[in-house]
C-alpha cells in the first residue's frame, strides 16, 4: 500500500474520524471493510467459485447442488448451467471463457453466451485427477489448478494432492509434492510467485515461478490465526487486490496479508467463508461465498 507520513496525533484523528477504513496508513494500519456485510441470497446447500467477467456479470457455484449461478449486473441470480460436474472454482480466460474445476475430474471452459462445455482436461499420467478445486490463469495461456481430496474416489486416483499445470498447447504438468489438502491458488501482480492456500494446514505456500510450469521449491508465505482450541486449520479460497494484498477465506471469516507475509485485518462474516473475489463499481466489492449464502461488502482498495 502507499503511505503516507502523518504526525502521531494527526494520524490518530484521521482514524477516529474515518473509523480505522483509511486504506493508507502508518505500518500498523489494518484493511477492514469500509461498509456493512450484506447478504445477497442464501438459501444454497455450499457456494464456492465466484468470478466475476468484464461485464461485472456475478458467477458462482452450488456444488451438492451441481449448479453454477451466474447474477447479471442489476439483475437477479439465474442458473448458468446445470448439471456443472460439481463444479468449484472459477476464473475468466483472456478470450472471455469461463474457466471451471469440476470436481468431477475435470478441467472445463464455457462459452458464455451458448453455454457450450469444452473439455481442457481430465487426466494426468493417463489417469483421472483426484478433484480438481480452484484454477488461476497466467500470462503464457496456460493455468494452474489444485487437485484435492474433496469429492474425489478413494483411493486417491492420482495418489497425491498435488499443483498441476495445463500449458496453452494442452500439456499437463505436475508441478508440486504432495500438499495437505491444496485448495484456493492465485498469482502475484507480476506472475513471479504461485501462492498456494492449504486446507490442512496453517501455513500457507509460495513458489516462485521459474518459467511457466517450473516452479521452485515452496516456501511459507505466512501463518493463518486459528481458533480457540485449533493449532493447524487452513484456508479455502483466496483473491488479491490491486496492491498484491491476499484476502484468504478460514473458518475465522477472510484473513489478510500484505505482499510480506503480514497480517493486515480479518473481515467477519455471519457464516464460515468459502470463496473470494472483486467486482462491482471499480471493483471494489468483495463478493463471497459462504456455505449457504452469497455475501458483498465494499472494500477500499480496489481487487486486481
Amino acid at each position: 500500500m502507499k503511505r503516507l507520513n502523518f504526525c502521531g496525533g494527526l494520524l490518530a484523528g484521521l482514524f477516529a474520524v474515518l473509523g480505522g477504513h483509511a486504506g493508507a496508513a502508518a505500518e500498523d494500519a489494518k484493511i477492514t471493510a469500509s461498509g456493512p456485510v450484506t447478504k445477497i441470497q442464501d438459501g444454497f446447500a455450499f457456494t464456492e467459485g465466484p468470478a466475476v467477467a468484464n461485464d461485472g456479470t456475478l458467477y458462482f457455484t452450488d456444488i451438492p447442488n451441481d449448479t453454477i449461478h451466474v447474477l447479471p449486473v442489476g439483475g437477479k441470480i439465474e442458473v448458468f448451467v446445470k448439471p456443472a460436474g460439481h463444479a468449484n472454482g472459477l476464473w475468466f480466460d483472456s478470450d472471455g471463457r469461463l474457466l471451471a474445476c469440476q470436481m468431477d475430474g475435470q478441467v472445463v471452459a464455457y462459452d458464455r453466451k451458448s453455454k457450450q462445455m469444452t473439455v481442457l482436461a481430465k487426466q494426468y499420467d493417463g489417469v483421472r485427477f483426484n478433484a480438481p478445486n480452484d484454477l488461476v490463469t497466467d500470462a503464457e495461456g496456460g493455468l494452474y489448478f489444485t487437485d484435492p481430496l474433496f469429492r474425489a474416489p478413494q483411493p486417491l486416483p492420482q495418489g497425491q494432492q498435488s499443483v498441476y499445470y495445463l500449458a496453452a498447447d494442452g500439456r499437463v504438468t505436475r508441478v508440486s509434492d504432495d500438499l495437505p489438502a491444496p485448495n484456493g491458488i492465485g498469482l502475484s501482480l507480476d506472475g513471479k510467485r504461485l501462492y498456494v492456500i492449504p486446507s490442512q494446514s496453517a501455513k500457507m505456500l509460495v513458489y516462485e515461478v521459474e518459467a511457466a510450469g517450473k516452479l521452485s521449491a515452496p516456501k511459507v508465505f505466512c501463518e493463518l490465526k486459528q481458533p480457540a482450541g485449533k493449532s493447524d486449520t487452513g484456508g479455502d479460497g483466496m483473491a488479491m487486490d490491486v496492491e498484491g494484498n491476499l484476502y484468504i477465506t478460514t473458518n475465522l471469516g477472510i484473513q489478510v496479508f500484505n505482499p510480506a507475509g503480514k497480517a493486515m485485518g480479518l473481515i467477519e462474516f455471519p457464516e464460515q467463508p468459502a470463496n473470494v473475489t472483486f467486482g462491482g463499481p471499480q471493483r471494489k466489492t468483495m463478493y463471497v461465498t459462504a456455505r449457504h449464502g452469497l455475501y458483498a461488502v465494499p472494500m477500499p482498495i480496489a481487487g486486481r
